[in-house]
Order: structure tokens, then C-alpha cells, then sequence
């Protein structure tokens, strides 16, 4: 028996990648809408896997991922999806998003859209799902399209339809019609060469195979291009199908496939026809063959495939491939166990085992405890899709921005979203800690990418710095008035004042507010770090600024004085004024006592600076003491010895000399304003003093 497998056989493009993205995508909370491919074997594979088929969108719960097989689907479905939070992984056939395309730009333009085609085939329902006007569905050649004879039609084809019925129907439709006919003959290439195809092989074979789901359109079309050339066709599902004694009395037999039938069923057929033959040969050798068939149907970097534990060795498992009789070691560092132990995995000899691949050169690499890495990604990726933050090292750069990996994802952070401010150096951010949020995830099997940013974060937070600064300052103005006295921490000290935090906001206590006799410097009367009590003086809310005052709560020093000092008192002091109807004595800080120029010397003087300069430190005598007015009248005469008085005659001349020489007596009113201030400067007058008491 001669074996012709004809040469398109398998997978089409569309089928394969959607077939590969359903199995490589994370499993965890993902869902196919309707059979990725209409064959029992691949649906259950990925059903394994924990993907789950449903038939309407509504199944799919919000925020979940939702893969479009390759029929594709209404243009509504895209918006719902969007509406609801659901990821979408489009395996749209690019040829059927031609089609869409063409009947959405046909609608809109007004014309009637005639789609050739089974009505309840998905790819048809998602076709209509793009016409925004009248359109309709034609299966049979003979249709009457009288209702449409006088409009302008547009007509396309399912992708997968008869090529010489699609023909058949146009010229019906052209016959009848009597305006314009728009035809696109959106006939898949790969569908119309399996058809060519078939129909030669039949020709030639006494008997054909067709193997593909029964209820896959495109497969169902070859079987009938097969039934019009050979009268021994046979369909079957898939391998276990294969009734050998139907077949053995022929002497060539040919096998076809459809786009949904991965090429691993029909080597499965050649190897079980060759057990029940010796005298089975394929076209050219059956080793030719099956190397053909198992290079067109290599695994794929991230699928998952289920193998057979065939045997426990130390060094890991041996495993039988699906639709291989070879086995591969599976080492036991990818295994997902803590320990291996060869005896413990002897028992599981016989049972399936999920692989991912994870390599495919040199050699075939798979793994198991890479399912489980990658389950713990998706539960991550999930938290990430619903806004977490995540963090990643960034570990390099383009002009369009940062990059960066997490576990089996790309990490790309756009230029724009680093920081809120601009960033011209993207150098100095490699190797450091990135604060993320996914802006987009990619899940595609080609390429994961999560697109991300961290100037949302950061504008977040600083965002809500501000809010909650703004909130406390209006709690902290509704809350505080002038004549207040607070309690504050003094942070921070400058030549001019003390930035002093009452509840946590900065309130200026000037330098002159901070003693009534006076600071040099802020740290002479504030310690950095302790805690005051202060007075309000100044609120202005406007400008955000507030001013407090310490010495507003201490005594004034002539608050105290009648408790310090009293008439007859000796004190000590320092003169530091000079005017000519007295001196001013400093008594201490902020406390000045007015010695009168006839209280300086027993002996008449022409002026008080004859006899006392600033800065001389004297002694002397409190002869009046009134607090409430600020005044302290002092003597310095009356600390010295009194003189001995002269004969009456020997006075007479120094009197009238002391007469024309006495200065003008001063009225209270010229000296009223002796307390008003004084300044310091520290000189003796020790010798001055002594002199004067000799001259007496």
C-alpha cells in the first residue's frame, strides 16, 4: 500500500499561533471564547492546562483574559471588553481581519453586504458584527437574489468556503443584479491550495483519509472536494478513528487534513497503519515522512505539553513525548520537589506529567517547576493588572526609555513616565530600584511585556503630600488666633529669628522677640530641639505666615524689681548714659537708675561727664524706687564719706564762685525720659572717683 500525505497538510498560520498562545499563556483566570480550533484532541489539551471555553462573553468574569480565536468576533465585543476591565489576546486570522475590515468600510459607505458563507459558523457571525448596515448570508448557489437587483452590493466569502460554490454564487448574483458588484474573494490562499490539492490527490489514490474535527468547516470541505473525485473517502476525527481493515485491500491511499489538525494526528495514523502492515510505504520512505511531520510540528518556547513518566532514574525522569516513541531525561532540578527521590517517582511510572518548554537549542528543554514559577508570576500579574505597585531593578536603557525583567515579562518604562519633572540622564537610574504601575500587559506568546510607570506613583504621593499639607495648614488656621499662647518645638536657628513648629507648622519667632533686654544671638535664651511656650502676635493666612513671641510670656525685668531691690540699697552698677542733668546707671539688663548730677559728688560739679565717663563701674545708693513708672533714682554721693565742713568765711568765696559756675536747675520734665533705653560699654572709673573725693 502505497502512502501520499498531501504536502498542505496541518496547522494553517492562524490556527498555529492561536493554538501556541493558548498554550503558553498563563492559565490562571483566562478564558477562550468558543473552541480555539474545532478539534476535540487541542481543545482538551488546553482545557488541561486550566483555560476555560465559554460560549458567550458574559461567562467571562470582569478583569478577567479572554482570548479571541481565530474566526475573530463582532467589533462590539472589543468596547464590552474594554467596559469591563477584560484583557483581550486577539488570534484574529489576519486574513479574517481583512474580511472585517472590508464589510465595516462597505457598510459604512451604504452598500449591501452579501456574505457567501454558513450562517452559524463563527467567523460569519463575527463578520456581521462589523456591518453597521443591511447584510446577508448565502450558503446555496441557487439563491434568489432578486431582493437585492436593484442595489449596490458588496460581497465577500468566509475564509474557509468552497472556492467553486463561492463561484457559482458570484456569477448568480452578477446575472441578477443590475448595479454595482463589489466582489472580494476573500478566500484564504492556504484554504483554496488544500482544496486544488485534494481534489489531485483523489484523482489519483483509490482511497483518501481526511482527518480533522467533525465539525471543522474547512476540513468538512475537503472531505466533500474528496468525495467528488475518489469514491473510497473516509473521515475521521483523529487517529483512533483509523478502522485499518477498511483500507488494507487498497493499494494507494492518500491523507489530507485540515487547518485544525496538527500534523502530530497524521503521524500518529502512519505510525499505526505501518503496526497493522508490513507493506505499508509511504510516498517516499516512512522515515522521510514521519521527520517531516515531526519537523513541522516542533514544540514552542512556553508551551506546555503533557508527556508520560516512563522511567525514575537518579539523574531525574525519563519521559515519552505526545505522538513521539522517544523518550527524553527530564532532570531533576526542573522537577517541582524539594528532594528528588528516584524510589518516590517509580511509582508514578505510566502517569502524565505538564511540561513547559523552555528551550528549544541546542536541545529540547522542559520543565516542570517552571509551571509552577510561572502560576506564581500570573497570581503577581494579576495584582499588577488590578494596579499594585510592583518593583523591579532596572537593568538597562534606550532612548525611548528604562527597561527591566519580571520573572518571564520585559519591564519597559517610557522616558515620560520615570518622574514627574524631566529626565536627561537615563544612565544613572541602571541598577537601581524602579517603583512601578502597569500601564499595559502585553500577554502575548511572543512577547510579554509589561509597559509601566513610575511618575504616577511618585505625582500620586506627592499629590497627597500636598492635599494633607494643605488640610493640616487649613486645620491649623482655623485653629489658631492672635493673643494664643502655643507650645513649639524650636527646629532651626538663623541671625534673624527661630523657626519654631507648632503643630508641625513653621512659625517665625523674631530675634527681638525673644528677650526684653535684648539677645545677641537666638541660641542665648533657645535651645535647638526643646519645647517652649510662645505667644501669637502676627496671623496671616494669605501669605502662610505666622509670628510668635517668647519674651511676650517672661517678666520684664522692672516687673520684679520691687522684689530685687529696695530704698537704701547699695548696688552696683555700670554707667552707660551720660546727659547733662545726671547719668544712667545700668542696675542690670533692662533696669537703669538715674544717678541726678547733685548726687554725683559732695563737691559741686560744672557737669556730670567732669567727673564720670561710660563704662565707669560705680557704687551707689537707691534713694527712690518706683516700679509702675520704670524709675530708680540712685546716689553715689551717698556712699562716699561726707566731707568736713569749713569755717563760714572760708565757704563764702567758694560759694559765690559755686554760684556763678551752678549749672541751671532742670525741671523733672527734661530728664522724664532717663528709662527709655541704655547702652552698655563696660569702662572703670575707680580713679576718677578717688580723685574727686581728694579735691573735696
Amino acid at each position: 500500500m502505497l502512502i501520499t500525505i498531501a504536502e498542505n497538510s496541518g496547522f494553517c498560520r492562524g490556527v498555529q499561533r492561536a493554538v501556541d498562545t493558548a498554550m503558553s499563556v498563563p492559565a490562571q483566570n483566562t478564558y477562550v471564547l468558543g473552541e480555539i480550533i474545532h478539534n476535540a484532541h487541542v481543545v482538551n489539551a488546553i482545557q488541561s492546562r486550566g483555560i476555560i471555553t465559554v460560549n458567550s462573553l458574559d461567562e467571562v468574569p470582569d478583569g478577567a483574559t479572554v482570548i479571541f480565536r481565530s474566526h475573530g468576533v463582532p467589533a462590539a465585543y472589543y468596547d464590552e471588553c474594554r467596559g469591563r476591565g477584560i484583557t483581550v489576546i486577539d488570534c484574529t486570522c489576519g486574513f479574517v481581519r481583512n474580511t472585517q475590515k472590508i464589510v465595516k468600510e462597505q457598510s459604512e459607505s451604504g452598500r449591501y453586504v452579501i456574505i457567501v458563507g454558513e450562517a452559524t459558523h463563527p467567523e460569519v457571525i463575527g463578520l456581521l458584527g462589523w456591518c453597521s448596515g443591511e447584510a446577508l448570508v448565502v450558503n446555496d448557489p441557487q439563491f434568489d437574489f432578486t431582493p437585492v437587483r436593484n442595489k449596490d452590493v458588496c460581497v465577500v466569502a468566509q475564509t474557509t468556503f468552497s472556492v467553486e460554490k463561492f463561484e457559482k454564487i458570484i456569477e448568480n448574483i452578477k446575472n441578477l443584479c443590475e448595479k454595482t458588484v463589489a466582489v472580494f474573494k476573500t478566500i484564504c490562499y492556504t484554504t483554496y491550495g488544500r482544496q486544488l490539492e485534494a481534489a489531485k490527490l483523489a484523482r489519483k489514490c483509490e482511497a483518501m483519509l481526511v482527518i480533522g474535527g467533525l465539525n471543522s468547516s474547512n476540513t468538512n470541505k475537503l472531505f466533500e472536494v474528496c468525495s467528488a473525485h475518489c469514491n473510497n473517502v473516509f473521515r475521521l476525527s483523529g487517529p483512533e478513528d483509523l478502522d485499518f481493515d477498511k483500507l488494507k485491500n487498497f493499494k494507494s491511499v492518500g491523507i489530507v487534513s485540515g487547518a485544525s489538525t496538527p500534523m502530530a494526528q497524521n503521524r500518529e495514523v502512519l505510525l499505526k497503519m505501518e503496526e497493522k502492515s508490513t507493506e505499508v510505504i509511504a510516498a517516499n520512505s516512512m522515515e522521510e515522512v514521519v521527520a517531516k511531520i515531526d519537523n513541522e510540528s516542533k514544540f514552542k518556547k512556553g508551551q506546555i505539553v503533557t508527556a508520560t513518566i516512563s522511567k525514575a532514574t537518579e539523574d531525574g525522569l525519563q519521559i515519552l513525548l505526545p505522538y513521539s516513541k522517544k523518550e527524553i531525561l527530564l532532570g531533576k532540578d526542573e522537577l517541582d520537589c524539594d528532594v528528588y527521590n528516584a524510589d518516590e517517582y517509580e511509582g508514578k511510572v505510566g502517569e502524565p506529567i505538564d511540561l513547559l518548554v523552555v528551550e528549544l537549542k541546542p536541545s529540547l528543554k522542559l520543565s516542570q517547576k517552571m509551571i509552577k514559577i510561572l502560576a506564581e508570576e500570573e497570581a503577581l500579574l494579576g495584582d499588577i493588572q488590578n494596579g499594585k505597585e510592583f518593583q523591579v531593578e532596572c537593568t538597562g536603557y534606550n532612548k525611548g526609555g528604562l527597561t527591566a525583567a519580571l520573572g518571564t515579562y520585559s519591564v519597559f518604562v517610557p522616558a515620560k513616565e520615570i518622574r514627574p519633572s524631566f529626565v536627561k540622564d537615563l544612565t544613572k537610574y541602571v541598577g537601581k530600584t524602579l517603583r512601578l504601575r502597569a500601564l499595559e500587559v502585553k500577554k502575548d506568546s511572543r512577547k510579554k511585556e509589561i509597559i509601566a510607570s513610575q511618575r504616577v506613583i511618585l505625582q500620586e504621593e506627592k499629590d497627597a503630600r500636598e492635599a494633607a499639607k494643605a488640610a493640616k495648614e487649613a486645620e491649623f488656621f482655623a485653629n489658631i488666633a492672635v493673643g494664643d499662647v502655643v507650645e513649639g518645638k524650636v527646629e532651626r536657628v538663623t541671625s534673624f529669628g527661630a523657626f519654631v513648629s507648632v503643630n508641625g507648622f513653621d512659625c517665625l519667632a523674631h530675634i527681638s522677640d525673644l528677650s526684653w533686654t535684648g539677645a545677641k544671638s537666638v541660641t542665648d535664651v533657645l535651645e535647638i530641639g526643646k519645647t517652649y511656650q510662645f505667644k501669637v502676635l502676627k496671623v496671616d493666612q494669605e501669605s502662610k505666615k505666622v509670628s510668635i513671641g517668647y519674651k511676650q510670656l517672661q517678666p520684664q525685668p522692672w516687673d520684679l524689681a520691687a522684689e530685687k531691690y529696695a530704698v537704701g540699697e547699695v548696688i552696683h552698677g555700670k554707667v552707660v548714659r551720660i546727659v547733662p542733668f545726671g547719668a544712667f546707671i545700668e542696675v542690670e539688663k533692662g533696669i537703669d537708675g538715674l544717678v541726678h548730677v547733685s548726687q554725683i559728688s559732695y563737691e559741686r560739679i560744672e557737669t556730670p561727664a567732669s567727673v564720670l565717663n561710660v563704662g565707669d563701674e560705680v557704687d551707689a545708693k537707691i534713694i527712690s524706687l518706683d516700679p509702675a513708672a520704670k524709675k530708680m533714682n540712685l546716689s553715689i554721693k551717698a556712699v562716699l564719706p561726707e566731707p568736713e565742713r569749713k569755717p563760714r568765711g572760708e565757704r563764702s568765696g567758694e560759694e559765690s564762685s559755686s554760684k556763678r559756675s551752678r549749672a541751671p536747675r532742670r525741671s523733672d520734665d527734661e530728664y522724664s525720659d532717663w528709662n527709655e533705653g541704655s547702652i552698655s560699654i563696660g569702662t572703670s572709673l575707680g580713679d576718677l572717683l578717688a580723685d574727686a573725693q581728694k579735691n573735696k
